[in-house]
């Protein structure tokens, strides 16, 4: 499969368990790759430029029958190509949303199941939107509810 950047791949943006468990097509259209491809050069590639890291994306584009097979909206931004779940290899989540929120164009930022006690925890989920209507919205998220803003829930 293509490259979506210089270091992200369609695949490891279209990969999914669930979907290889159950046999759920997980295929994007050439709209979602589009979308994949502006979130890859305008947050994940600016990313892993200015950490000098890796960034490990766990989930990205999910197709509608997905999402609903996981428990997500089928109107999520993942189901849109507009979104990615992802850390980066030693670096605290809330420092690499601290940084996506000071210096990148983003449409919404979630800090997800992050626990200020053990900087490892959780992950960032980020979404970008190429038609530029970005809402620069930023949300903690524990399990249970959203709170406004990044850090404790």
């Amino acid at each position: 499969m293509g490259h979506m950047s210089a270091n992200f791949t369609l695949q490891e943006m279209t990969r999914s368990q669930t979907a290889l468990r159950r046999g759920i097509d997980n295929t994007p259209s050439e709209a979602h790759i589009a979308s994949m491809k502006a979130l890859c050069d305008n947050v994940l590639e600016r990313v892993r430029d200015n950490f000098k890291r890796p960034v490990t994306v766990s989930s990205g584009f999910r197709s509608v029958q997905l999402c609903k097979a996981i428990g997500s909206s089928a109107k999520s931004q993942h189901a849109k190509g507009e979104a990615a779940d992802f850390e980066v290899i030693g670096c605290d989540n809330l420092a690499v949303a601290e940084w996506i929120r000071d210096n990148l164009e983003f449409d919404q930022l979630i800090l997800e199941f992050y626990d200020e006690t053990d900087p490892s925890s959780g992950w960032v989920h980020c979404s970008y939107r190429a038609d530029g209507e970005n809402r620069k919205q930023c949300l903690s998220y524990d399990g249970e509810r959203y709170a406004k803003g990044l850090g404790k829930a």
